[in-house]
């Protein structure tokens, strides 16, 4: 499934020097306009020929910038291949961007101090990109402190992609940049000029009960919600639904953190969706997967596949409102690898969704250990999430 500006692929044979060859031209002709950017993911069985991979590719579908990494499952079209994958390559024509490249290390993450170390390490002032495509390797390096250092040097631009999968029982996985294949560390690409990134972060859940105001928080325990024992909150909100709901959000509760504090009402897509780690109905205390801090906004949450398939066609359709008029060059979908066919009992089922919503567009992605994405104007590491960056024309000056 492609436009002019994008097409995307997925090789599920061997490796076949001639074959791949042919598939990358085959592509290339799909794209009207020349190649600015593109993405490759491969599955494990292809780790012996990578080095060799990249460059057909780059080569063949004439690239100029290729990024990506490894994963078991693959994303290109509408199609998600979780089973037996092997090659997905997505082409971009991205007219008038500003593409920078850089591979980045542990190393540096530890050495990251100030709001000015990455900018020196990338070359990319602040305040000069329109935001980050970015993919990591979860074994080696730290992601989080990777994504706090990064995001504030770099907001309020968003920063989106996933962690890599590979091997679990040996901690390997594969990232990409150009002809090089890194065992460790994460790539990033920064999206600037003519072009931006827009995002649609499907946490998966729908709000449940009302809004409240934390009163009192110890680290992660949050012991008070509008100066009650937080848990009987909790008990009381999960008791006002219906039976059947009720027992839905057996084993299936989350809670939601506003993150922008300063709009005047909240929707799907404003909170920042955490776990619900567990709750003591003597002390009232309930212990959550964040660090929230008192005054801050919260609602409980409750996530099945027919809440994460509601939330993620909301948000899409939300987009497509937003983006109308606009020219949309394609897209990246990163994907928990907690989604898919098992969870929601369909193949292709966020492929489909962002195609019917949004497509055509070269949609090219992957299944991932975590997903990078905004909510309000910071980018987090969240769980069973997918994760959709848009490349955007930029509205020129007078437009909206």
């Amino acid at each position: 499934m492609n436009n002019e500006y994008s097409a995307a692929a997925h090789w599920s044979g061997d490796f076949d020097e001639p074959g791949l060859q042919a598939w990358a031209e085959g592509l290339r002709q799909r794209v009207r306009f020349p190649v600015s950017l593109g993405l490759v993911f491969m599955t494990p069985r292809f780790f012996p020929h990578a080095a060799q991979v990249l460059e057909i590719l780059r080569v063949h579908a004439r690239v100029p910038l290729l990024l990506g990494c490894s994963s078991q499952g693959l994303i290109a079209g509408g199609e998600e291949i979780e089973e037996h994958g092997g090659v997905a390559l997505g082409l971009y024509s991205l007219p008038g961007a500003e593409l920078r490249a850089h591979y980045f290390t542990q190393e540096q993450v530890e050495e990251a101090q100030g709001l000015e170390h990455w900018p020196a390490q990338t070359g990319v002032p602040r305040g000069t990109t329109n935001g980050w495509l970015a993919f990591l390797d979860p074994f080696h390096l730290d992601s989080e402190g990777w994504l706090r250092s990064w995001g504030a040097a770099y907001a309020p631009a968003p920063v989106l992609g996933g962690l890599a999968s590979g091997v679990f029982t040996e901690q390997r996985t594969q990232v990409y940049l150009n002809g090089e294949v890194y065992e460790e560390g994460g790539v990033a690409v920064s999206i600037g000029g003519a072009v931006e990134l827009a995002s649609v972060i499907s946490q998966g859940c729908t709000p449940i009960g009302d809004t409240w105001t934390l009163t009192r928080v110890d680290r992660n325990f949050i012991q008070q919600i509008a100066n009650r024992p937080a848990y009987e909150v909790l008990a009381e909100t999960v008791n006002a639904l219906p039976s059947e709901e009720q027992r839905k959000a057996r084993g299936n509760l989350f809670i939601g953190l506003v993150v922008d504090e300063y709009r005047e009402e909240f929707h799907r897509g404003d909170f920042l969706i955490r776990n619900l780690l567990g709750g003591d109905p003597q002390s009232g205390v309930l212990a959550v997967g964040a660090l929230p801090r008192p005054g801050q906004t919260i609602q409980f949450q409750r996530r099945d596949a027919r809440t994460a398939r509601e939330d993620m066609a909301e948000l899409l359709d939300r987009a497509a409102r937003e983006l109308a008029g606009r020219t949309v060059y394609g897209a990246c979908l990163c994907s928990c690898n907690g989604r898919g066919k098992s969870f929601f009992q369909e193949p292709n089922h966020d492929a489909a969704l962002v195609q019917q919503r949004l497509g055509p567009l070269g949609l090219s992605g992957f299944f991932c250990n975590g997903e990078i994405g905004p909510i309000g104007q910071q980018s987090f590491l969240h769980g069973y999430t997918a994760s959709v960056a848009l490349f955007v024309r930029k509205p020129r000056e007078g437009e909206r």
